[in-house]
């Protein structure tokens, strides 16, 4: 029977966990009675001595506690299964479960904890020292559960080094080739579970790729920071006449490429590898225009120590962006910083138009995909932003 170690929490952040934020800092630690190793599952306790649940400990991070459930329950192979299926029975009433997010840590009540699935490949990672401590058995239980043809793990993220953990990755389950054909609003997509960014393919943006729908109908269209082509090939499904693709990357293109060739678009896409500031600027001043912009960055702001510098450089895409569009034109600009909230985000945009001298219509603002839920009581679970709007100049 395992030492039971009890951490107290100071009174003022009682009402946060109660709420259902499931992260405690070190700050908010009162006491800890026990002796406590990193990854250790641990008893979270009011200052009045009651309990409040369970979770697991790492001293040498930030965010101490990650509650794992508010029961006395014990952390073992049923628990992980119960919620796993949870996750799963969640996702099939919403989303098309041939690819999708199966966990969303936090969101999921599984903190540290993301897995997604292409097709029959299952990629996992394990964020946090305390749910990495089982990963062995959250593998037995996904080829319990879904049967997998294999498991490839995505370990390769910095935020495992501050946990303590080595970055890593590499087959849990089979050999197989780790580029994946998948289908996605219609379109086939290759994923790259091996050296695609994140897990390979960014699942979030699956619904506001289809919203593209209406909006770029024998448009001429810029799909900068395109990645593998995702975006600009939802523009040319939905009638888009061209479409210029733009990134750093020269892999993303090769396989922005295939995806392109696999769907018959390839004449319709000129593709171009630059740095998008570096272009928007370029198009500006040669007085190239289109008439729909879409932006889908990678996260500006890493940190909160970062954020100022990251409002800088979205206010400037997006400026750019306005410029180069006709009159009447859409804008398709998206933001992946946890750190920028909605409110902020949208003031940036309103500030870029006002310096870009446009006149903005809003159509619609959304955010992930509902495979990556959003919990209230859990701020940081809501990332993604996307706004949709219509540029107008001013008479």
């Amino acid at each position: 029977m395992r030492e039971k170690i009890k951490v107290f929490l100071k009174r003022n952040t009682l009402r946060k966990i109660l709420l259902g934020n499931p992260w405690i800092y070190h700050n908010e630690i009162l006491k800890i009675e026990g002796s406590v190793s990193p990854g250790d599952i641990v008893d979270i306790y009011d200052s009045s001595k009651s309990f409040i649940g369970r979770g697991y400990i790492n001293p040498n991070s930030k965010i101490t506690v990650r509650i794992l459930t508010r029961k006395e329950e014990e952390i073992n192979k049923e628990f992980f299964r119960e919620r796993i299926l949870k996750a799963w029975e969640y996702r099939k009433k919403l989303v098309d479960t041939r690819s999708c997010r199966v966990v969303f840590g936090e969101a999921d009540f599984l903190p540290g904890l993301i897995i997604d699935k292409f097709e029959d490949i299952l990629v996992i990672q394990t964020l946090s020292l305390g749910i990495d401590r089982f990963k062995e058995t959250i593998v037995e239980v996904l080829e319990e559960i879904f049967q997998p043809r294999g498991i490839y793990e995505r370990n390769d993220v910095p935020v495992r080094e501050i946990e303590g953990l080595p970055q890593i990755k590499g087959f849990l389950k089979g050999n197989f080739d780790p580029i994946i054909e998948i289908e996605e609003n219609g379109l086939k997509i290759l994923v790259d579970v091996k050296d695609g960014q994140k897990t390979g393919y960014f699942l979030d943006q699956r619904e506001n790729r289809a919203a593209l729908k209406g909006l770029v109908d024998g448009a001429e269209v810029l799909d900068a920071f395109s990645y593998t082509g995702s975006f600009a090939l939802h523009a040319l499904k939905f009638g888009a006449e061209r479409v210029v693709a733009v990134d750093s990357s020269d892999y993303a293109l090769e396989l922005a490429k295939k995806n392109a060739i696999l769907n018959g678009f390839l004449e319709k896409i000129e593709f171009i590898e630059e740095n998008a500031f570096d272009l928007l600027r370029k198009f500006h001043k040669e007085g190239r225009n289109f008439d729909v912009v879409i932006l889908d960055p990678p996260a500006f702001a890493k940190s909160q120590k970062s954020l100022e510098n990251a409002l800088r450089g979205y206010k400037e895409i997006n400026l750019r962006a306005m410029k180069i569009i006709r009159d009447g034109g859409f804008l398709i600009t998206c933001s992946c910083s946890q750190h920028v909230s909605p409110e902020i985000f949208q003031r940036v945009i309103e500030s870029a138009s006002h310096d870009a001298n446009r006149i903005l219509r809003l159509i619609e603002f959304r955010y992930q995909a509902k495979d990556h839920p959003i919990l209230y009581s859990h701020p940081e679970s809501l990332y993604l932003k996307c706004g949709i709007y219509q540029v107008l100049k001013k008479e």
